[in-house]
């Protein structure tokens, strides 16, 4: 394949002889892309076929296998396995200061990996995806051993037993993925976007994720609710998502105050790609969230462990389009009051659920919950019903403390179980009004500015 010839330095207007260079103004923000265009022109220009002496260029780098592998499963998910562009079907390695570089994109996320490496000589390639990260998995623990042949753009790869020669792709045709310079990080970038970097704690960032993309629509048709709103005011961030049926809204301090608050949309999947990655992040380094001037992007620098442990990363920056529309106002549909208070054990509730559900996806998964208050001291209880007319019925009995009227209500089962799940705490309140209203859910001793999820009713069909 021939590779594409290297676009002019610093375009003041769109390039219209390269794909390449539509591909990387097309994906990320000019402001941004311009300053590291201008550098990958310089870095990254083809490197000669012969060095003096007549010999072939060759790249060599070697990693352990864990590293390496740990660093595919990060980006991985990343790579386009749609696009009419073979280049995005690859994986890019960069071998630059005594770090290896991965990155990959789909135009709408990108993200860029360095892992520990040993560097002899500095090149990049951008080799098929699967088919590296398939043998990368299949090798034991040992050090890899690559070559990169500049004339023929082929890595070789070496470990232990094994020796393969795979084709690759001239990484000059793999776009531009943005990155943010804080004066600490791998590469130098355009200017800190939004006039600074905000920081945020890793520790408990991951579930905070987990408690609210699950809510998001996979509807594309409704691109607005594919996302999650990330909300910085005065001194908290919120996430918020909604896919028209349920809601959940998490929210915690940070060490910063903001006078002019800050929301976009970030497509939830993801949101938890970032959740994925700060599993493995160094609890002490916080996460460090940018977001462009245009507000069309968010940038997102996750430090890892490092060091000389194995199957772990230096550092992971992820990037991702942001949603244009404006999210949906969810505060007007939370409820104001409640006429019945339900306490009950929350692996318990669970539990129930997920027997309910065993009869109820035969019918809509709908669960009928019947709340009985016993005027005893707030004591009560939670009966769960679900009906299949093929396979039988449940009927559940929990402990509750009820304060209120009786009520009965329908809900889909499906969507207890989603929250319940993501709740640690023992125990849980509902709090409902009316079978027709929604119900609102949040762990016992959270308030609903922390977190909260509200829930729609379901109609047995008639």
């Amino acid at each position: 394949m021939n590779s594409a010839s290297p676009n002019p330095a610093l375009p003041l207007d769109p390039c219209t002889n390269s794909l390449a260079c539509y591909i990387r103004y097309a994906i990320f923000d000019q402001r941004i892309t311009s300053s590291l265009f201008e550098r990958e022109q310089s870095e990254n220009a083809p490197n000669s076929e012969q060095i003096p002496g007549g010999r072939e260029a060759k790249v060599r780098v070697s990693c352990f296998q864990e590293n390496l592998s740990k660093g595919l499963s990060i980006v991985g998910r990343a790579v386009s396995s749609r696009s009419t562009l073979p280049v995005l079907g690859n994986i890019l390695l960069e071998a630059k200061d005594d770090q290896l570089r991965l990155a990959a994109t789909n135009l709408e996320i990108g993200v860029n990996c360095w892992i520990g490496a040993r560097i002899e000589d500095e090149g990049a390639i951008t080799v098929p995806a699967r088919l590296l990260t398939e043998f990368v998995n299949s090798l034991p623990p040992e050090k890899i051993e690559m070559e990169l042949s500049v004339r023929t753009q082929t890595l070789h790869l070496r470990c232990g037993k094994f020796d393969v020669n795979v084709k690759g792709i001239d990484a000059q045709e793999f776009p531009v993925i943005p990155t943010v310079d804080n004066g600490d990080g791998p590469e130098e970038t355009a200017e800190a976007l939004e006039g600074r970097t905000i920081a945020l704690e890793t520790a408990g960032l991951t579930k905070m994720i987990d408690q609210v993309v699950f809510a998001a629509a996979t509807d594309e048709s409704r691109p607005t609710l594919t996302g999650v709103e990330v909300t910085f005011a005065k001194e908290r961030l919120s996430l918020a998502a909604t896919d028209g049926y349920r809601l959940s809204v998490r929210s915690i301090e940070v060490d910063e105050a903001f006078t002019d608050a800050l929301s976009v949309v970030v497509p939830a999947r993801h949101l938890s790609e970032l959740g994925r990655i700060i599993g493995d992040a160094e609890d002490e380094k916080p996460v460090q969230v940018t977001v462009t001037q245009a507000r069309n992007q968010i940038l997102f620098r996750v430090w890892g462990k490092g060091g000389e442990t194995r199957g772990t990363f230096h550092q992971v920056d992820l990037v991702s389009q942001l949603i244009a529309d404006r999210f949906p106002d969810y505060r007007a549909i939370i409820p104001k009051s409640h006429s019945t208070r339900t306490v009950v054990g929350t692996d318990a509730f669970l539990q129930a659920v997920r027997v309910a559900q065993l009869f109820a996806r035969d019918n809509a998964n709908i669960v009928r919950l019947k709340i009985e208050p016993n005027g005893d001291g707030g004591v009560g209880n939670l009966h769960l019903t679900a009906n299949s007319a093929e396979m039988g019925n449940s009927k559940n009995e929990l402990d509750a403390m009820v304060e209120g009227d009786d009520l009965e209500i329908d809900f889909d089962v499906r969507y207890l179980i989603a929250v319940l799940s993501q709740i640690d705490e023992e125990q849980v309140v509902l709090e409902t009004t009316q079978s027709n209203r929604p119900g609102t859910i949040r762990p016992l001793g959270l308030g609903d500015e922390e977190f909260l999820h509200v829930v729609m009713p379901m109609h047995p069909p008639r």
